[in-house]
């Protein structure tokens, strides 16, 4: 079974205090997602020329086009994320509010299916650029020790 569906199960007894907990655990994942967005941007930058050299134009572009589509989800989510933390108070007020509840904690399950999604995701794109860049540096080190023999 998969992470999201088991999850999903047990958002119905999760605490105001773990779903507090999840939506932290959250933004400190993708506002390092975040990080690792600009150090993407970076090595294209330094290895554009290679890219270029290296793979086909319209495979660079889709690395780039990738990488800005997930920075993009990675931006909305994040947003999103930090909205539903400060709609907690609905949960956690002590008024009954049955309904509201109940949306907040469907809204719960909601981005914890969204959130392994990006993850997943974002874990075959970096899977993906790592190989291509490590290709992009072995090649351009290979180059170095032949020219300096």
């Amino acid at each position: 079974m998969n992470t999201a569906k088991r999850n999903i199960k047990y958002v119905e007894w999760l605490s105001a205090e773990d779903m507090h907990k999840d939506t932290l655990d959250w933004i400190s994942e993708l506002e390092f997602t975040k990080d690792e967005h600009s150090f993407f941007e970076n090595l294209v930058n330094l290895y554009t020329l290679q890219l270029i050299v290296t793979k086909k134009f319209s495979e660079s572009s889709e690395i780039i086009d990738a990488i800005n589509q997930s920075e993009k989800a990675n931006i909305l989510l994040l947003e999103a994320i930090k909205i539903h933390r400060n709609e907690l108070q609905i949960i956690v007020d002590g008024i009954d509010q049955l309904k509201e509840e109940e949306n907040y904690k469907k809204e719960h399950r909601n981005l914890i299916i969204l959130v392994n999604e990006f993850l997943d995701d974002y874990q075959s794109l970096k899977t993906q650029l790592f190989g291509v860049f490590r290709e992009i540096i072995r090649n351009e080190k290979q180059k170095y020790l032949l020219k300096n023999r």
